[in-house]
């Protein structure tokens, strides 16, 4: 980590002060908190650890200088309208792109899955069930070694959901790789096949990190590292364009999941971004239009039989609405029981995921190898999990008033024959040996009251209950939402058994309920999940119930814990600020948190001093203050950035005398020089080669100076301070005093001095609740 979390405090080089925790590297990607001793009074502290890792905050802030000023002034209307458009048509390739790449992932999985499937299927046919359970098992290792390999080796960090992180980026954390095209490559195919291996997993959470990396990858320009580079997408240059390019391809993920471009747009408004406004709005929304309708055209291009072996290409659509939506007294009191169970096994399921992900963490830091090796080991359980349970069912005889095909041998269905005789299925089988997909449509399905043993759905759901907490964590691209949504599916349809004489309801319609009542429990969204749902089962008359089962079980788990995304972006180290202030906060005001001399520059700087700074601080920003004789009293002129200054002094605009040169830096400097460059790209203070004569010589720093940085008074209570600072998407945020005949400021908050581990190493004497 460039010392962001200590920006505005200390000069002494490679000094920490300040803080009680920082974040080392884990996993070669991401970092997490690890406590520090604090040394002596001066607040200085000594690391428990090794090297730290580069985990910044983004300029989401406008800088308003003389540069932008003057470049803001000269612009055409054509290159006005020539930036909205291209915002549009960022739009539309990231839709298009998202579409495609969900389409791909999709068909993929259902052939790759199918032909393992189909091979299994026919050898036990044959009866050959021990060359069966060999071919089975085999297949899912070699495809779980093959994902875990590309994690390990050429993109860590597209390991997991990438919800927490693509919700940590537009939160302003800039973790290592996270938005990488390695990651994006991994995430592509590893997911693929992640889910093929049998895995209990789902595609739906890397779509979302998918989306965003090629919203990153457009608003980049490109990769530089990987001679991808288009000049014509180089506009958007800014954290500020680029945060709201990765909403869009959030909320693309979604659509492309689940074929649900509404739900998307309220997942990324009320799940995964901290900043909103009306356009973008507007923008998501036509992105995951343009998703629906990529889709669209791929079903009806697999409806003609083209796209595989199984079904019409795996493209989600559990659709219930052929059973009556009838429902009275005992249908409610049930909906408030799925709620209640819900929100228990909800809040259960994120500590147990919690708990595994720690542990396993220690594991994958011993390298690649382990990680391959954890991940083939919980490969081989799955298969002998999904292989063996079944045997524990009965076979149970075929319906005889049913228009498909029992038991189904060469197509996804609900009846599978496994060991049985013709004329018979094994219910677990129908389950286990099908897609993730295939199974919860099996699950979901109407007017098949008697399809499963109960005995079957207990076994079932405790199997993929736990088989999904243990297998979040491991180093392949992993979704929660299938898992939830299987287990959720099977005690749902149990309470439907349970209700089946007071009932008006279909057991298949039990089912989406238990499924959404789970989602609620560990996700803890509502309205997003509601409209995911909705339009995933084609049922509008289910409204009221789904609602209130959403609402019953996000309330319950509340009551426990935190929802699991939010769970694992703790776990990762990423500074995440919260959208609400801890109650401590309210005790303290913002001049509390300020510790640690400040580091400022005059107007006009001397070469030597900017240097110095910048090699003994780890700081991005630095007040800059203005004296006589260039104002009548020393006055706050405002913020420079380091990326800025290294800019400004690659450009050796040095005069020999201390005057204002700024006219000089504004013809040879443009806008775009100063631009945000992509990860890794920038100007480091190893390219700057300053002579010794010039370094007693002046720049004139007015020009690349925000003249409008966010202040607060040193009073303002710090809850408030962390609010403002959240909601405005800062970096830093500058503590001005409140009487006169003092320093213009006092110091710089930024994103890790509101840190709970920073606040209450400080003064550990406040009430951490309420």
């Amino acid at each position: 980590m460039e010392q962001e979390n200590n920006e505005s405090h200390g000069d002494e080089a490679h000094d920490i002060e300040s803080d009680s925790v920082v974040y080392l590297k884990e996993n070669d990607s991401l970092c997490r908190p690890l406590l520090v001793k604090r040394t002596n009074t001066t607040s200085q502290i000594a690391i428990i650890g090794a090297n730290t890792c580069p985990i910044e905050s983004l300029d989401y802030e406008i800088v308003e200088n003389e540069l932008f000023k003057q470049d803001w002034r000269s612009r055409k209307k054509l290159q006005i309208y020539q930036y909205i458009l291209l915002k549009w048509a960022f739009a539309l390739l990231i839709g298009l792109g998202t579409g495609l790449v969900g389409f791909f992932n999709n068909i993929a999985v259902e052939n790759i899955a199918g032909f393992k499937l189909l091979l299994t299927t026919d050898l036990m046919l044959k009866h050959k069930y021990f060359k069966a359970f060999a071919a089975y098992a085999g297949c899912n290792v070699v495809l779980a070694a093959a994902a875990a390999a590309l994690c390990a080796f050429i993109a860590p960090a597209a390991a997991g959901s990438g919800i927490p992180e693509v919700k940590a980026y537009l939160n302003g954390v800039d973790a290592h790789s996270i938005l990488a095209p390695s990651t994006l490559f991994v995430k592509i195919f590893g997911s693929v096949l992640g889910v093929s291996a049998g895995f209990v997993v789902g595609k739906e959470g890397p779509m979302v990190h998918t989306g965003a990396c090629l919203a990153s990858l457009l608003g980049q320009g490109g990769s530089r590292k990987y001679h991808l580079t288009w000049k014509w997408l180089r506009y958007f240059k800014n954290d500020r364009d680029r945060r709201d390019l990765i909403t869009c391809g959030a909320a693309a993920g979604v659509a492309a999941a689940f074929r649900a471009p509404v739900g998307g747009v309220l997942f990324a408004l009320e799940e995964a971004a901290s900043w909103w406004r009306s356009a973008l709005l507007w923008r998501t929304f036509f992105t995951t239009a343009v998703v629906a309708i990529v889709l669209r055209a791929f079903i009806q291009l697999c409806a003609t039989g083209v796209c595989g072996l199984f079904g019409e290409g795996g493209l989600i659509m559990y659709d219930v609405s052929s059973a009556k939506v009838l429902y009275n007294g005992p249908d409610i009191l049930a909906a408030t029981l799925l709620g209640i169970i819900g929100g228990i096994f909800g809040s259960l399921y994120n500590y147990l995921v919690d708990k595994v992900v720690r542990n396993y963490s220690i594991i994958n830091e011993r390298g690649p190898a382990f990680k391959i090796l954890l991940v083939v080991a919980i490969s081989l359980l799955t298969s002998c999990c999904s292989y063996g349970l079944p045997w524990l069912a009965t076979c149970i005889p075929c319906p005889t008033d049913q228009s498909t095909s029992c038991p189904n041998t060469d197509v996804s269905g609900n009846y599978k024959s496994f060991q049985c005789p013709s004329g018979y299925y094994n219910d677990l089988a129908s389950l286990f040996l099908n897609t993730n997909d295939d199974a919860i449509r099996n699950l979901v399905s109407t007017n098949t009251e008697k399809e499963f043993h109960i005995s079957s759905l207990l076994i079932f759901f405790a199997a993929v209950y736990c088989l999904g907490i243990i297998t979040y964590g491991i180093a392949i691209p992993s979704g929660l939402f299938i898992p939830v949504i299987l287990a959720g599916a099977c005690y749902g349809r149990l309470v439907g058994r349970l209700f089946a004489s007071i009932s008006k309801l279909d057991v298949g319609l039990y089912a989406l309920l238990g499924a959404a009542s789970l989602l609620g429990g560990t996700m803890r969204m509502t309205v997003s999940l509601c409209v995911i749902l909705l339009e995933l089962t084609n049922d509008l008359l289910l409204l009221p119930l789904v609602m209130l089962v959403l609402l019953i079980s996000k309330s319950v788990a509340d009551c426990f814990n935190k929802g699991v995304y939010d769970q694992i972006v703790k776990i990762k180290g990423l500074p995440y600020m919260e959208a609400h202030a801890e109650p401590y906060m309210r005790q303290l005001v913002a001049l509390d948190a300020v510790t640690g001399p400040l580091v400022t520059f005059s107007g006009v700087e001397k070469v030597r001093n900017i240097l110095h700074a910048l090699r003994t601080t780890g700081h991005n920003g630095f007040p800059v203050i203005d004296e006589p004789p260039f104002s009548d009293a020393p006055e706050l002129c405002g913020l420079v950035l380091r990326s800025h200054l290294l800019v400004l002094l690659k450009g050796k605009v040095f005069s020999r005398h201390r005057v204002l040169a700024g006219d000089e830096i504004l013809n040879k400097f443009a806008v775009f020089d100063f631009a945000k460059a992509g990860s890794g790209k920038g100007i480091k203070l190893e390219d700057i080669d300053i002579e010794e004569e010039e370094m007693d010589m002046y720049v004139d720093l007015h020009p690349i100076v925000n003249t409008s940085p966010y202040t607060v008074v040193e009073t303002m209570s710090l809850a408030k301070a962390a609010i403002l600072f959240r909601q405005l998407g800062l970096r830093h945020m500058c503590v001005v005093p409140k009487s006169q005949g003092r320093p213009p400021i006092v110091g710089i908050l930024t994103r890790h001095d509101f840190m709970p581990e920073h606040i209450l190493g400080l003064y550990p004497h406040v009430k951490h609740h309420k």
